[in-house]
């Protein structure tokens, strides 16, 4: 592979994994940049580097923004943010959080408060861990989510701290059954302020509300240490165990580098690359938990740019990814809605999650149904020319040649489409499909049907193995 390939299968890579992919003009211009010059854009951005318009959307779908008992209006409003934002690494870590921190819509039934949680992992998800915890913990949609509204001092309820526990911050094995409890004892009475009835106007929101009568002021002994404590102290005490940083790395490595076990395996299971792991954990500490540089380093690293194609592609990424390839449902469009409920078919349902474990990833993206979803849903957009993305990679495709030959279709449609390397087995497929219709004509009478063509050619690619990975 040619240098100058190499660097734009590199870039390709990195905005596959820090965003949502890019088209090759977005990927040649990048890459002129230099590699460590693009991360610094992703984690950094300026304001030449304007996040999707908000009230641009509200203004012309107003249903985004009130939510309500479907968790739809919320995706489709989560949706017009992937695809329309130049900010890319600030959605995919919304993402990211969405899955560690799985709060579904199924329970909480006002679908506003999932959006200003997604506004918080959008707004706070690249800032301090520390902090990002704490305001979890105070999240109108997390407090009812895991029943901490019913956390009191004569009952305590245990559903948040043992979720903060097991799921958000140390892993099963790193904490006792006593530390639950104590740990809930520190969270009662961070509760829910009431709301106004929604009739006759609309939904209200709730906010945090902190009920001294509620708290228990007693003395607690939590991980080995012992005093009165509140929330902010058990988290300060969490950030201090040296399991925390790993398991936040854990979770960093399996999002952005390389497909691990599932999460209730951690405790028996070796992480895929415990070295790269450690790295992270360490620059997490070192940084006081500022996500930032963990992130630089991340992907600044051998391991990961040596990690092409080694995670299945989410429903998400596959959604968002594809339209902002063949320029599709840009701006505030009517099918937003209708768009927003593809990644649910494909088995990840924003803003309603199956349960607080968040998503199963990985290969277990893959089944009977789901693959036929994935592949039916890129097919039908990069093959229809109409689409300005399509348009713009089969111009490439024809450059300035009369004719091309079936293999070289195939290999120029692979290079749009990836940069993709498939299997000797895999490619003699799409040549000999390729050859069934001889070489491809771009002379004026055969224009369109040698589109035509080239389109047909991109939705065999997005059939192929290698193109559902990542």
């Amino acid at each position: 592979m040619p240098n100058d390939i190499r660097d734009i299968a590199l870039t390709a890579h990195l905005m596959r994994r820090a965003g949502f992919g890019a088209t090759r003009d977005e990927l040649e211009r990048l890459t002129e940049k230099g590699y460590e010059s693009i991360v610094e854009e992703l984690i950094t951005p300026t304001d030449e580097s304007p996040g999707a318009d908000q009230y641009l959307l509200y203004r012309y779908i107003p249903s985004t923004e009130t939510g309500g008992p479907s968790p739809a209006p919320g995706a489709a409003n989560w949706l017009y943010h992937m695809v329309n934002t130049q900010r890319p690494l600030e959605e995919k870590m919304a993402l990211f959080w969405h899955h560690i921190f799985a709060t579904g819509n199924s329970k909480v039934d006002n679908d506003n408060h999932l959006t200003a949680q997604i506004e918080l992992f959008r707004d706070q998800g690249m800032g301090n861990y520390r902090d990002l915890l704490l305001n979890v913990a105070r999240n109108p949609a997390m407090i009812f989510w895991l029943d901490n509204n019913e956390n009191h001092k004569r009952a305590p309820n245990e559903n948040w701290g043992r979720e903060l526990l097991e799921l958000f911050s140390l892993g099963v094995g790193h904490y006792t059954e006593k530390d639950v409890f104590e740990c809930a004892r520190a969270f009662t009475g961070w509760t829910l302020s009431p709301k106004i009835p929604r009739q006759p106007h609309h939904r209200f929101s709730w906010s945090f509300e902190f009920r001294p009568e509620e708290h228990d002021f007693g003395q607690k002994t939590f991980l080995g240490h012992t005093g009165d404590f509140d929330g902010d102290d058990i988290i300060d005490i969490i950030l201090e165990q040296p399991q925390c940083p790993r398991f936040v790395a854990r979770h960093l490595y399996n999002f952005f580098v390389a497909d691990e076990p599932q999460v209730p395996a951690w405790s028996v299971e070796p992480p895929r690359d415990p070295q790269a792991v450690e790295l992270l954990a360490d620059t997490l500490v070192s940084s006081g938990y500022e996500i930032r540089p963990v992130m630089r380093a991340l992907f600044n690293s051998d391991f990961f740019k040596e990690a092409m194609y080694q995670k299945v592609k989410s429903p998400v990424e596959v959604v968002v990814g594809t339209l902002r390839l063949t320029g599709d449902l840009h701006g505030p469009d009517p099918r937003l809605t209708a768009f927003g409920q593809e990644p649910a078919y494909m088995g990840q349902s924003l803003h309603d999650p199956p349960s607080v474990e968040g998503w199963h990833t990985g290969r277990e993206w893959i089944n009977s149904g789901s693959v036929v979803k994935r592949v039916n849903f890129v097919a039908d957009r990069v093959s229809d020319p109409s689409l300005p993305g399509v348009r713009s990679i089969i111009d490439r495709v024809a450059s300035d040649d009369s004719a091309i030959t079936p293999e070289a279709l195939v290999d120029r449609c692979l290079d749009m489409m990836g940069p993709l390397q498939v299997s000797d087995q895999t490619r003699w497929e799409l040549v000999s499909h390729a050859e069934d219709e001889g070489a491809v004509s771009w002379e004026s009478g055969d224009y369109e049907n040698s589109s035509r063509r080239v389109a047909d050619m991109l939705a065999l690619v997005a059939a192929t193995t290698e193109y559902q990975f990542g």
